[in-house]
């Protein structure tokens, strides 16, 4: 195959489970703060404040029966369908995740066989060529993901792969920290091709960077903050504030940079997909990238949101949010031939990645 091909998506795929978990669900948790004092605030109160910080009323949990890689198999599917293509052409499953399987009863990650080729095994594909694996990014895995898959494809090594986001953030959420009440699990999906076009289009440009020096643990797995939880379990831990100051000061100069390196100009950016961590810290990041630019009147609807009614699935909110936004089912948010838009993510690590896409015309 000639190293020619543009990376274009020609297929998305979701999978959200059924189960709502709001707010008040967690009305009689006994919360404690990282030194394992309980907290002396009325939880109506922490929860609000909380609210008020990420914007999340409420999110999605897997049904007990459910672990991680069910979540990818069914958004794979619905990708590969959605593309039409025969899943056996598949060159590459790559799977974004961050702890495996999890299962309920036992609590622990589970990773061997890699989630990836779990789900080549519940699609039934007898192809050996085509690779599955797995990458642990933190919550840019999937779009890390994208950039491996259009390596691949640039170099004429693939023509077609499957890259899927997926986390159940739900299984290695802590009850008793309130930070816990941000995670959810999903899982979104998408078919890469080689396509060839007079004009560029797919992924035009991208740039990344991990901070591990200093940065590396700003996000960990530690015991419950109960002193007195009765299990063994290590939970996802996190530094909200030092997490909010990296990410403004080191996002925006990123995402500038795959821009520039795009050639394309930044009014000709329709959309923001950003990662749904912190409505707070995603209004900052972006207000701040459009400074870079000495623009302060932001684009009506620029940034689709998805964080009130999901939460925070890590891998999986931005395709889980394409995936709405291709099928016309998010309010105000359209993606049209011809558009430019990016995606962009930061986490655990510290991880950041972002690219600069532009639809097929």
């Amino acid at each position: 195959m000639q190293a020619n091909y543009q990376t274009v998506i020609t297929g998305s795929g979701r999978c959200i489970p059924n189960n709502i978990v709001k707010n008040s669900d967690f009305i009689n948790n006994e919360f404690y703060d990282e030194s394992g004092v309980k907290m002396d605030k009325p939880n109506e109160e922490i929860i609000q404040k909380f609210k008020e910080i990420t914007g999340i009323e409420e999110r999605r949990y897997l049904e007990d029966h459910q672990v991680n890689s069910d979540l990818a198999f069914n958004a794979g599917k619905v990708a590969i369908e959605d593309a039409g293509i025969d899943p056996e052409e598949l060159d590459y499953i790559i799977v974004a995740h961050n702890f495996g399987d999890v299962k309920k009863s036992t609590g622990s990650v589970d990773t061997i066989p890699s989630v990836a080729s779990r789900v080549k095994h519940q699609l039934g594909i007898n192809n050996p060529e085509a690779i599955a694996y797995d990458i642990i990014f933190g919550c840019p895995g999937w779009i890390q993901g994208l950039i491996q898959a259009n390596y691949y494809i640039k170099s004429g090594d693939a023509s077609k792969i499957l890259v899927i986001g997926t986390e159940a953030l739900s299984r290695v959420s802590d009850p008793h920290d309130r930070d816990g009440m941000i995670f959810a699990d999903g899982a979104g999906a998408t078919i890469l091709e080689a396509k060839t076009s007079e004009q560029p289009a797919g992924i035009l440009s991208h740039a990344a960077r991990s901070d591990a020096l200093n940065e590396a643990y700003l996000m960990w797995m530690e015991r419950s903050n109960n002193p007195n939880y009765p299990g063994d379990e290590i939970f996802i831990k996190m530094n909200g504030r030092k997490q909010f100051e990296y990410a403004l000061n080191t996002v925006p100069p990123l995402l500038k940079k795959a821009v520039e390196k795009s050639g394309v100009d930044i009014t000709k950016i329709k959309k923001v997909l950003i990662h749904q961590a912190n409505e707070k810290m995603d209004n900052a990041m972006l207000k701040n990238f459009f400074k870079l630019y000495g623009i302060r009147d932001i684009p009506k609807d620029i940034m689709p949101m998805t964080i009130s009614k999901l939460g925070n699935n890590s891998v999986g909110t931005i395709p889980v949010m394409l995936d709405m936004i291709l099928r016309g089912e998010m309010e105000n948010q359209h993606i049209g031939p011809g558009d430019h838009f990016v995606f962009v993510s930061v986490g655990a690590g510290m991880n950041i990645n972002a690219i600069v896409y532009k639809m097929p015309e």
